[in-house]
């Protein structure tokens, strides 16, 4: 709690309360499943992290917290799919724990009070503050909210006390990977010998005449392979061939579809709900009483896309108007009413490049003037700013190109925002903007706009209807208590006209079966309960029942011969038919007699222009070996050998190549090479750490 009351002494005060938003930040993206129910059996731990345990109590604990903070942010208790999300971010936010713990330690990496306080309430508020603190009735960031909940904070209850904390610890965090981000990609660098190499790659040309022998040259009944040879190649291709636990199963899918009954009784309830909203006097409540859908009442600000629905379907909207009802993609009836169309505060959205100065004397802060003069002078001069943004700016935008979104006038520092809302178009201010934080680059990207929309939406999901449901789980219950084994899955399958689906391959954290989404109880069933040939209860999935026969299961290892039977026979036949192919071209000197030999199925093409960083041939394909071969020619005329691609055989002959010239100043190349290892370098990086701290994750069998 020290923060809140240091920043009660500042003026202006702003405290947010955003926590999924920044765990999203921390761990990445999003993964979804069903299951919300916390089981588990044998150990306690669910996993370990640098070789320490993680218990089970301590993953419950964090979920909690993150369960939590959903909560308080969103109004609502998580739903199925939403708890398991929840799930996975609390196992993330425990590995970004323990992994990049010691390296801010050991990077000397902080945040301050005083940063934090920025953050929240400065000139620097975060997005994602901005984002969920919205005043309904203007559509605008709200501070007084900010204020609000911090005054209630002295005697508010504990657990929101413990939400705070927890939000002061998000805030620093997110700050902090931000920093640790920035170092990695800034910290890229390429030499003038590699940035030569990256010219020489790209103006390297070769005029080469190149023969193509498919492998179905040779039909596969003339190549003899046996299972001893299979298996020699796959201890000999190990690496290739590795698969973690892994079960085989076959399912009868009993679908939930809505019947023809079921569709009128959703249509007749639309048109109803659609003419009571028409003559309706109060939108937001009549909405909010009778929809289904999350944001039936939105106040959509300059900038903020209109429903799909909406503008697809009509092309001059209306205030007062009702449209609808419209059947979407997502098998549900929705319906717009457009209560209010006013001229809001007025927005802009523009990109930016910032080159700090902080804490620098006048000569640091000429100094940065100087390079930042330079690099708006090469974005005149024909420079990406999305890429120029990615490799120079000093800020979070610096990974989405500099994008700043959509902001009003008095969101952003003046000197900014004076300048942004100063261009007549869109395009590059062709001067910097200097403001307390260093100097910028600025982009307007779509000039201000402030037509605001407050649109009402009723909108009824199409689903089965419980008779229907009872109707479907009957059959897939008579079917599941009739069967046994696997002979009678098989046998009473076919008696009742079932379809019996193969899913191989499955692992212990999958969620779907092929198409069926949300199957996590299912695989919980074949990991913890199931033994081979044993047959399922019945099982109820988003829109089917589905009974499941387990009929293999394999540990962590190396693949079996039946689990990559068909790959591994076309790689053997293939390194065969290569041999018998590379056999027939003895002999032969020129490309046309040796396209001779396989008649019309091989082919003989010219590439005129084919560069040294090419990865595919014209006619070919991927073929990275042929490719390097033809430059590894020393003189016109030379042949390469036979190569081996992945579908077929490449021999090529040289024509002409062409070195390019030196040049004086290769930094174009050398940029090139850094914004494309910078945009790799924080992915690259968290799995290099995860790799090293050993990640093992039981959690399959609790959830």
């Amino acid at each position: 709690m020290a923060l809140i009351k240091k920043i009660r002494q500042r003026t202006g005060l702003a405290i947010g309360v955003i926590a999924v938003g920044l765990i999203f930040f921390l761990i990445g993206g999003d993964i979804l499943s069903p299951n919300s129910t916390l089981l588990g059996g044998g150990s306690n731990d669910v996993g370990e992290i640098a070789g320490e345990s993680i218990s089970y109590e301590e993953y419950i604990q964090k979920i909690e917290e993150t369960k939590f903070a959903f909560q308080q942010n969103t109004g609502r208790t998580p739903s199925e799919n939403e708890m398991y999300s929840l799930r996975e971010q609390a196992w993330q936010a425990l590995i970004v724990d323990r992994v990049f713990k010691t390296q801010y330690e050991a990077l000397g990496l902080t945040v301050t009070d005083a940063e934090l306080v920025d953050m929240v309430q400065g000139k620097n508020i975060i997005a994602e503050l901005r984002q969920q603190l919205v005043n309904p009735e203007t559509g605008e960031f709200d501070r007084m909210q900010l204020v609000t909940f911090l005054q209630s904070l002295e005697n508010a209850p504990p657990e929101q006390k413990a939400f705070w904390a927890q939000q002061e610890r998000l805030f620093a965090d997110s700050r902090l990977r931000i920093k640790y981000d920035n170092i990695l990609t800034t910290a890229e660098y390429a030499t003038t010998a590699e940035g030569k190499l990256e010219y020489r790659m790209a103006s390297t040309v070769a005029d080469v005449d190149h023969l193509f022998i498919p492998f179905y040259v040779i039909s596969d009944s003339a190549v003899a392979v046996t299972d001893n040879e299979l298996k020699s190649y796959i201890k000999k291709h190990e690496a290739k061939f590795k698969v973690s636990d892994n079960a085989d199963l076959q399912y009868v899918s009993f679908d939930l579809n809505p019947s023809g009954e079921d569709s009128t009784l959703v249509l007749s309830e639309i048109r109803r709900l659609t003419d009571e909203l028409r003559a309706s006097d109060s939108d937001s409540t009549f909405v909010l009483r009778n929809s289904e859908g999350q944001n039936p009442f939105m106040v959509y600000r300059p900038g903020d896309a209109l429903p799909q629905t909406l503008v697809n379907n009509v092309e001059n909207i209306a205030v007062g108007e009702t449209y609808g009802p419209f059947l979407t993609n997502r098998s549900t009836y929705i319906t717009h009413k457009v209560t209010e169309k006013f001229d809001g505060t007025p927005r802009i959205r523009a990109s930016h490049i910032l080159f700090g100065t902080n804490g620098l004397d006048e000569a640091g802060k000429v100094a940065v003037r100087f390079t930042a003069q330079n690099v708006l002078t090469e974005i005149q001069n024909g420079l990406d700013f999305a890429s120029a943004a990615a490799q120079y700016g000093q800020d979070g935008t610096a990974q989405r190109g500099g994008d700043l979104g959509w902001f009003a006038k008095e969101d952003f520092v003046t000197e900014f925002a004076e300048a942004a809302y100063a261009a007549k178009s869109t395009g590059l201010i062709n001067n910097l903007v200097e403001t307390e934080y260093g100097f910028h680059i600025i982009s307007v990207t779509e000039l201000p706009k402030s037509e605001t929309y407050k649109i009402a939406t009723v909108e009824l999901e199409l689903a089965p209807t419980d008779a229907t449901r009872n109707d479907v789980f009957r059959r897939a219950d008579s079917f599941a208590a009739n069967t046994s084994n696997a002979k009678e899955f098989e046998a009473n399958a076919k008696a009742e006209g079932y379809r019996i689906i193969q899913a191989n391959g499955v692992e212990p954290f999958s969620r779907n079966l092929n198409n069926l989404q949300n199957a996590r109880e299912v695989i919980r069933w074949v990991f913890n309960d199931a033994s081979v040939v044993k047959v399922s209860p019945v099982y109820e999935l988003d829109n089917s029942y589905v009974v499941v026969l387990l009929t293999n299961k394999s540990e962590e290892g190396t693949a079996s011969l039946e689990q990559v039977r068909q790959e591994v026979t076309a790689q053997v036949r293939n390194e065969k038919k290569a041999a018998m192919i590379v056999e027939k071209l003895k002999g032969k000197t020129t490309l046309e007699e040796m396209k001779a030999v396989f008649s019309t199925d091989a082919s003989l093409d010219n590439t005129s222009d084919l560069r040294l960083n090419a990865s595919v041939l014209p006619g070919v394909g991927f073929a990275p070996r042929a490719i390097g071969a033809i430059f590894g020619l020393k003189n016109s005329g030379e042949m390469t050998k036979p190569i081996h691609e992945d579908i077929g055989i490449v021999v090529a002959k040289l024509n002409n190549m062409v070195s390019p010239p030196e040049i004086a100043d290769y930094t174009g190349y050398q940029r090139q090479l850094v914004m494309n290892s910078s945009q790799r370098a924080s992915y690259m990086v968290m799995m290099a750490l995860q790799d090293l701290a050993e990640v093992k994750d039981y959690r399959y069998k609790f959830f």
